[in-house]
């Protein structure tokens, strides 16, 4: 179990969002402010994380001709603890989300790293492995959230800092609003998976001096 390379992987190289374009849903519906953000990367860092150590212990035993479902009951299981507690304890989060927290019973991130690693390896591996992959997503979360906050409210920190209100960084006549609305949810998440895809193209240092030495 090599952690440094699983960490990497969940946060760079095999990101869920820019990289694997998994979750495109709720990245690209609830991230307007930064309130959001994080009780949504937080939520399915949970799940994904909870719901990886399970599957991970069931592997054996779970027929292969009924995997897919009997993931899909053990995620909507962690799915609906995690919804009952925003619900009693942050339910203006809850309310903010919405139908996107019972939604995370059928997001790809979730199915997918069930389907494709924790049904395939250890306990550990597979917690850490959510626990990378929902680090991933909720980075690209936050980065997303702040850009369309600042740009399209002006502020930083809503639904946190200022009572809710956040802190107002730009007098309210600057901001471009369409950043707010679906059509700059879609420009924000096509720059951050471009400036991540051009990151992950360059050269690195070792290549570059193979190349010169030959």
């Amino acid at each position: 179990m090599n952690v440094k390379q699983q960490l990497k992987e969940g946060l760079i190289t095999q990101n869920p969002v820019t990289v694997q374009l998994l979750g495109m849903c709720s990245v690209l519906a609830i991230t307007t402010t930064l309130f959001n953000g994080i009780g949504m990367g937080l939520s399915v860092l949970v799940i994904l994380t909870l719901s990886n150590i399970f599957i991970s212990l069931l592997r054996n035993i779970i027929p292969s001709k009924v995997r897919i479902a009997c993931y899909i009951v053990v995620i909507a299981g962690f799915v609906t603890m995690v919804d009952l507690f925003l619900k009693a304890f942050v339910p203006a989060l809850s309310e903010s989300l919405g139908l996107f927290i019972p939604l995370i019973v059928v997001n790809c991130i979730i199915l997918g790293r069930a389907e494709g690693f924790s049904s395939k390896n250890g306990v550990a591996a597979s917690a850490l492995d959510g626990v990378f992959q929902g680090l991933g997503y909720t980075m690209v979360l936050v980065i997303m959230c702040i850009i369309r906050e600042f740009l399209g409210n002006g502020t930083f920190g809503g639904g946190i800092l200022n009572g809710g209100e956040g802190v107002r960084i730009l007098p309210e006549s600057i901001p471009a609003l369409g950043m707010i609305l679906p059509v700059g949810g879609f420009l924000t998440l096509a720059c951050v998976i471009a400036a991540m895809q051009y990151f992950l193209s360059k050269p690195k240092k070792t290549e570059k001096k193979e190349e010169v030495a030959k």
